[in-house]
Order: structure tokens, then sequence, then C-alpha cells
């Protein structure tokens, strides 16, 4: 649901980042220079437009997701081991997303680059930091610091690129690849992630992988690579029916779903993938689609590390 989220708030962003990944590039759609727009009123705009955003979102998220459970007093919930950290990686996905959508409008409003930065990177983590408050008194979660830890991770690893580089030059993407379940398993994967593309693509943590996408040319800038190749090292796992072992239990405290049998496992890839804010256009809509769509890891040929057994594919 944070991964849900995270890409809608992407792609109602994308149209005032103009595909910068960069603090440094020139500020968004202004048409004047940077040190004349600091007196106008888009701050204003900008931080109430985000907070209307994220609270109609939070509202939006509490109605659909945390009224079908009880509500409790704040509680934690040691988390840590859940799901073989797939969910952890989706919590630094959605900071770094969320910082980088969210930085090319504070530049817009005419923030310097350091402030516009730290008000991205606060900005991404209040709003995780509200879906967790909800987490902590729902009684099916709690709060987690170990999700707190990895929303702060996806954040710092956005600034720490900017501060050091100036530029994202290691970008944290996501893919999906729907399957299929045999008959005696696909009563729980409807049980756990729903019946449709969408509902799985977001919660099945079978089907979802993490990559941390080296852009070559920003290392080796004498090389002839094309500035758009990066090296893609993924991070996904399979076997997964349930967040710490493959059973679950009814209300009553009966079990309706055991099986030990079915090994979880951890997989890595490695594939080549493309920086497509790299390629250059001079059309602000393709610059708008090529932003949205950077977040996304999309299949190439690879390798895949699994259980001691290497294969190849498209991943």
């Amino acid at each position: 649901m944070k991964t849900w989220c995270t890409l809608c708030w992407l792609l109602l962003l994308a149209p005032y980042c103009q595909g910068q990944d960069s603090l440094h590039a020139p500020a968004p759609t202004t048409g004047v220079p940077h040190q004349l727009s600091q007196g106008t009123k888009r701050p204003l705009q900008v931080a109430c437009g985000i907070s209307l955003a994220y609270g109609a979102s939070l509202f939006a998220l509490n109605k659909a997701w945390y009224q079908q459970y009880a509500r409790t007093g704040f509680h934690l919930f040691n988390d840590g081991r859940e799901w073989l950290q797939m969910d952890k990686l989706g919590h630094g996905w959605s900071a770094y997303q969320l910082a980088r959508a969210n930085t090319p409008m504070w530049r817009w409003a005419g923030l310097e680059e350091k402030q516009s930065l730290l008000a991205a990177g606060a900005g991404s983590l209040v709003y995780l930091t509200g879906i967790e408050w909800m987490d902590a008194h729902s009684e099916k979660w709690g709060w987690s610091w170990a999700d707190m830890a990895a929303n702060t991770a996806g954040t710092l690893l956005f600034a720490g690129q900017e501060l050091a580089w100036k530029e994202q030059r290691i970008q944290f993407k996501f893919s999906v690849m729907p399957r299929r379940y045999p008959a005696d398993l696909e009563v729980r994967a409807r049980q756990l992630f729903g019946t449709n593309f969408a509902e799985r693509a977001l919660k099945d943590y079978n089907t979802q992988t993490y990559w941390l996408c080296v852009n070559l040319k920003s290392f080796l800038e004498q090389s002839r690579l094309p500035s758009w190749l990066n090296l893609a090292m993924g991070y996904g796992a399979s076997g997964m029916y349930g967040g710490f072992r493959n059973e679950a239990f009814d209300k009553n405290g009966n079990c309706t779903f055991h099986r030990p049998d079915i090994q979880r496992s951890r997989q890595w890839y490695l594939a080549p993938d493309i920086d497509f804010t790299r390629i250059k256009t001079g059309r602000k809509a393709v610059r708008t689609l090529l932003f949205a769509l950077n977040c996304l890891k999309l299949p190439t040929p690879g390798l895949n590390l699994e259980g001691g057994k290497l294969k190849g594919g498209f991943f």
C-alpha cells in the first residue's frame, strides 16, 4: 500500500519535475533566473499543495486500509525479519522516490539547492512517519523501528548523492514480474495478495524486485559508454506465504494454512538498466514521462542467483 501511495504521488508531481534528477539543474518552468524567484509566493503554494496532498492521501489510506482493523493504543512491533526484508526495501524505495519527486518542486518554488533538499527529505520522512503512526495504532501492525530505519536510509540515499556528486549516480528502482500460483496455493495467494493485477503487483513480495542501478558513465567519465547505461543489482525473494512463516491462523487460533515444506529463499540479480532521465529530449511532456518512468526497472536480459543456482532470463 505504501508503494501504491508513492507511485500515485510520483505521477502527481511528475509534471513539475520535468525529468530533473539533480538539484543543480535549472529550476523548472520559471523562465527567469533562479535568484529572481525568491520573493514570490511559490514556497507557500508548494508547502500548501504538498501538505494538502499528504493529508488527503493519509486520510484516504486510513479509510481504505486501516479502518477494517481494530484500533489500539500506541505499541511497538518488531517486524525486522518479516517477508525476508522485502517490505523494508519497499519503505526505502518509497522514501527515496518521494524525496526525488519533491525536490524539483522546491527548486521551482525558489529555494536554494540545500534548502530544497532539506525540505524534500523532511517532507518524505514526515509523510512516511504519518503512515507509521497509523501502523502504531492498528491492532494488526505496530510502530516499527526497522521501518523508520528504512525510511531514513532511502531519504539519505537521495540526499547524500546530491550533496556528494550533485546528481543521482545510483538510482533506487522497483520492478514486478506477475506469476501464476498452483491451485493448492491460489486461495492463500488471494487472501494475502488480492485478485487483480494491480493488487498483486503492489502486495505480492514474491513478484517484486528492488534495484540499485549504477550509472556507469558517471563513474567512468572518459569512457565511450552511453550516458543512459546503468548496471543494476537487484534483490528479491520467493516462497513467502506469510510474514514470518508459511502459516496462518483464524481468530480462534485454528491453523488454516501450514506449508513449512515451501522454502523461503532470497534472490540476487544482475542486469543492465536504462537511466531515462539521461535521454536527451527538448519536449517537456517526454521529459515528464521519462522522469516518472525512472522509478521503475524495465525487464532486460540478466542473471539470477537463487539457492546456489545461477540462471539467465529477463529481469
